[in-house]
């Protein structure tokens, strides 16, 4: 089956947020990387909830968000930190926004996307987490810096 580019960008878009459930429910419940693996491609990509289908996750983006983001842990902590103003450690975060900027940052280590693009994706992921709150603006203002930080070419 060949998909369409609209298809690949939608499970892509799926696979961010796949990831950002990961990597929480990998720091809420101590879960190892590859069992949430597992059980993120064997029964969340594509799970029917409440009769609505979920997508399909693209696999290759999920697992490296999630592997980058486990192998530079501590490199996009500090990142994320330098990105935060000095009264919201990156420990006072959220625990969804702390794996929102895990994910996003493993996304601008890798380096295949342009930064503009994996920003504004995240911020979407931000938005379906915290509806009509200011988390989703929050999130650009921290990935934006971020993504300076990383990528100063890359705008």
């Amino acid at each position: 089956m060949t998909l369409s580019n609209n298809q690949r960008r939608k499970m892509k878009s799926a696979a961010r947020l796949y990831a950002v459930q990961a990597l929480f429910q990998m720091e809420a419940i101590g879960q190892t990387v590859d069992r949430v693996i597992v059980e993120f491609e064997d029964h969340r990509f594509g799970e029917i909830r409440d009769d609505i289908e979920m997508l399909e996750g693209d696999v290759d983006t999920f697992r490296a968000l999630i592997e980058k983001a486990v192998d530079e842990q501590a490199r996009i902590d500090q990142l994320t930190d330098r990105a935060l103003v000095a009264k919201w450690p990156l420990g006072r975060i959220d625990p969804t926004l702390r794996a929102l900027f895990r994910a996003a940052g493993a996304e601008l280590i890798i380096g295949d996307t342009p930064p503009r693009v994996v920003i504004k994706e995240f911020v979407d992921v931000a938005g379906a987490f915290f509806p009509e709150t200011k988390e989703p603006r929050f999130t650009n203002a921290v990935l934006d810096h971020m993504a300076h930080e990383l990528l100063p070419d890359g705008f």
